[in-house]
């Protein structure tokens, strides 16, 4: 996968980041607390999507937050790994109150920069 270009996982797959030796893998959503879309909300909510980077041989793991990126402050939705930026932009399905959400049916889009 180029850098500087978003890109879309399933859980458990990875993309090889060209020209920095990194693999980002989108392991699971590990809860999912947004405001369905058919719903009357107080708060937007918030998903959060567990992440792992490898290194060469070694992993690092973090989870990135959905309502940073709703609400447009990346600080929990980005996480500096050796100096490269990974950002989390959306993350799909949207839930809805009367259809529950499989674990496989997820996917997390995130963009890679320098």
């Amino acid at each position: 996968m180029p850098i500087n270009r978003q890109f879309t996982l399933a859980p458990g797959e990875a993309a090889v980041i060209e020209g920095t030796g990194l693999r980002v893998q989108f392991v699971n959503v590990t809860g999912d607390s947004r405001c369905p879309a058919d719903a009357l909300c107080i708060w937007i909510g918030d998903a959060i999507v567990h992440v792992r980077v490898l290194d060469g041989t070694r992993a690092s793991d973090y989870d990135l937050h959905t309502a940073d990126v709703s609400t447009g402050n990346p600080q929990r939705a980005t996480v500096m790994h050796g100096g490269i930026r990974i950002a989390l932009v959306g993350l799909q399905p949207y839930p809805f109150s009367n259809r529950p959400i499989q674990p496989s049916d997820y996917r997390a889009s995130m963009e890679v920069r320098r």
